[in-house]
């Protein structure tokens, strides 16, 4: 009895992990941005139905780091930097709406198709249409909803638009969301922000690693 439930909990355990590895190809060569479509249609692909082998957000996050490291490598890299320096640029331009980078830039999963996503605060919903439309910049709207805790989401404005050949998404909180950040649809924790001097560090930390990187690659060819 005991050796056939530790059978079961093993291949439930490797259908977790092939449904993750699945799902970070499928949102690393497909573009999906959805972790649950990611594992719905990786689990329609695999013809795994059964609850219990369906991975978190979180093994699919790490699934696809390890996707990314093996199979896209430095250019991966550059697309991450060149998002993180427009991002930067992107938050002293928003300056005067306390701006943060979010999502995929940040945690450092973004590859050549993902937008720059970013939260701007302001009691005002329109304040940042209006920026945008002041300095020429068309904007597409839309609306999210975002969960503030367990108990209360908000549906706030978003505004598309293109810079530098990239696409940002900037979604617009009151000023009072500024104390606490959203749950994040990774892991319902809140979620991670970055303002412009966070930021800035974590792209100094970007040049250190990718230097030390360049001088031990150096070495193991000398």
């Amino acid at each position: 009895m005991h050796r056939a439930r530790q059978h079961a909990e093993s291949r439930t355990r490797e259908r977790r992990r092939r449904l993750a590895h699945e799902a970070a190809r499928l949102m690393a060569e497909g573009g999906i941005r959805d972790y649950h479509q990611a594992k719905l249609k990786a689990a329609a692909r695999l013809g795994i139905h059964d609850d219990a082998s369906l991975p978190g957000n979180r093994e699919i996050e790490e699934a696809l780091r390890e996707y990314q490291r093996i199979f896209l490598g430095e250019s991966q890299a550059q697309a991450l930097r060149q998002r993180r320096e427009a991002a930067a640029r992107a938050l002293e331009f928003l300056s005067r709406f306390e701006p943060r980078l979010v999502g995929a830039v940040l945690d450092g999963t973004a590859d050549a198709t993902s937008p720059v996503q970013l939260h701007a605060y302001s009691d005002d919903a329109e304040a940042v249409a209006r920026f945008l439309d002041e300095h020429g910049i068309p904007a597409e709207s839309r609306t999210r909803r975002l969960r503030l805790d367990r108990e209360r989401s908000l549906d706030v404005p978003v505004w598309l638009f293109s810079a530098e050949e990239l696409a940002f998404d900037v979604a617009v909180l009151p000023l009072q969301a500024l104390r606490q950040a959203p749950l994040s649809a990774v892991d319902e924790k809140p979620m991670r922000r970055a303002s412009l001097p966070q930021l800035r560090q974590l792209l100094a930390e970007d040049e250190i690693a990718g230097y030390e990187g360049s001088l031990a690659g150096g070495r193991a060819q000398a």
